[in-house]
């Protein structure tokens, strides 16, 4: 049994799974006219007020699944047509109002925005507030409420606004591809781009990896995601798309750790930020530029063992798959030269069904060998524990590492401004975008406490016995 979220999740999924189906049986210039019918097939409409309305919706789902907008640089893409069943955002009056003498709302709006009906009961003018908030925090009983749209709601970098027709509009310049908002609308009115048809032709175009070998490497989140199978069965599935290698990205984690370890006891800098989530990265760039210099230079795992596999053999694919939305933007915009393509556990899900495999019925297979630091780089705190293992590893006892483990975008903004105003008794801060950490990622089939004691379970089942160890190969033939 497949285990997602959301309706909306499975609804995606469903889009997905029939492109991708379409991608290799090369019908794609039939996706249009025939999968509407597929996913809207009765004759009575379910979630909107037309048949017609679900199809056409169900239509700008296959365009963003077949990679969306090329004019439109963002990862994230807003469905318009899904998107208008929000009510309008901004302050207004329940009916916990209870037509008080104190008026304490009226007094604490300097625009003349609050007045009162013959029930004495308070009404806010849209025209004239400007929603500060102030009626709100001291009306007594709380009347008064900020009607947030889910979307705007989840953003915690107030990348999203409306436009003239009341739509979600996305800042780009602010955007850092986290995917919370995706996540978070009930619509599913806000999605990723999706590159499956671009993984299905690169595993085409390979013929069974003769003229180039297809690697995919997978995050290490992807333990506890696919509740019906094992983690070796899933391994055993992904081979079976066609791939040459699975390796873990945890692997890349270990460098990543053992080379940031050591950049930060050599650093004169002050202080470090992590490289390995690119929705934090791009948070810096985007909001505390003057903070740039701080971002270690060292890839992310992605990176670092997407380049492992490049410096070997630079006809090769490399296939990262993950829980990560932002790892796309990464990917295509950062390190290109080493990552091809980017798939989330939503869309993995989706590329093994729609070549029929039932990975609840094979037989197991292994991963390589990471350590069990490398491994708990997926959720929140195990960057921070990496590098403090790798600093020993080292023999670095004598240097003093002090680390802050900032857990979602907005312990992250804390974090950047102390670091800002010279106020951080840190020298390195782990920022990750998604609370709990990358097993939080928009991307994820599921969410929740569980998702961080199976990485952990995964991490103490790791072959290697330290990052030395796992690392020593790797580093042995670069």
């Amino acid at each position: 049994m497949k285990k997602f979220d959301t309706q909306v999740q499975f609804l995606k999924y469903r889009v997905l799974r029939e492109v991708a189906r379409y991608a290799w049986e090369d019908r794609l210039n039939r996706a249009h006219a025939e999968i509407p019918d597929i996913i809207v097939d009765g004759k009575e409409a379910t979630m909107r007020c037309c048949i017609y309305k679900e199809k056409a919706i169900v239509g700008e789902r296959i365009d963003i699944a077949m990679g969306g907008d090329d004019k439109n640089l963002n990862i994230m893409e807003v469905l318009k047509i899904a998107c208008e069943e929000c009510p309008l955002g901004g302050y207004s009056v329940t009916d916990n109002c209870r037509g008080c003498l104190a008026h304490r709302c009226q007094d604490a709006c300097r625009r003349d925005a609050i007045s009162f009906d013959k029930s004495h009961r308070a009404v806010i003018d849209k025209n004239k507030c400007v929603e500060c908030g102030k009626c709100a925090d001291v009306c007594a009983y709380s009347a008064i409420i900020n009607h947030r749209r889910p979307c705007v709601k989840a953003c915690k970098v107030d990348a999203i606004t409306m436009d003239e027709e009341d739509k979600a509009l996305i800042d780009n310049s602010k955007c850092i591809v986290c995917g919370a908002c995706s996540y978070m609308c009930p619509f599913g009115a806000i999605m990723d781009k999706s590159f499956i048809v671009d993984a299905i032709n690169l595993l085409r175009g390979s013929c069974d990896n003769t003229k180039y070998k297809v690697h995919a490497i997978v995050a290490p989140s992807v333990a506890g995601q696919f509740t019906y199978a094992r983690l070796g069965q899933v391994i055993s599935g992904i081979k079976a798309l066609g791939f040459f290698s699975v390796d873990e990205v945890a692997q890349g984690a270990d460098m990543t750790a053992f080379l940031e370890s050591k950049e930060l006891a050599e650093s004169d800098k002050g202080f470090l930020t992590t490289s390995c989530c690119p929705a934090f990265v791009d948070y810096i760039y985007n909001q505390f530029p003057d903070l740039v210099g701080h971002i270690s230079h060292n890839l992310s795992p992605m990176g670092q063992i997407a380049k492992y596999f490049k410096d070997r053999d630079r006809d090769c694919k490399v296939v990262f798959i993950g829980p990560c939305t932002a790892k796309k933007a990464e990917a295509k915009y950062r390190i290109p030269q080493y990552v091809d393509c980017v798939l989330t556990f939503e869309e993995l899900q989706a590329l093994l069904d729609s070549r029929d495999l039932d990975i609840s019925s094979m037989e197991d297979s292994d991963l390589s060998t990471a350590s069990y630091y490398g491994r708990i780089f997926a959720r929140s705190g195990g960057v921070a524990d990496a590098v403090g293992q790798a600093i020993k590893e080292h023999g670095l006892e004598g240097f003093e590492y002090k680390p802050l483990v900032a857990n979602g975008i907005e312990e992250c903004r804390m974090a950047l401004m102390r670091a800002g105003k010279n106020a951080l008794p840190y020298n390195l801060i782990e920022g990750m975008a998604c609370r709990d950490g990358c097993i939080g990622g928009a991307g994820c089939l599921t969410h929740g406490d569980k998702n961080r004691s199976e990485v952990d379970k995964y991490g103490h089942e790791a072959k290697a016995e330290n990052i030395y160890h796992a690392t020593e190969r790797l580093r042995a033939e670069k």
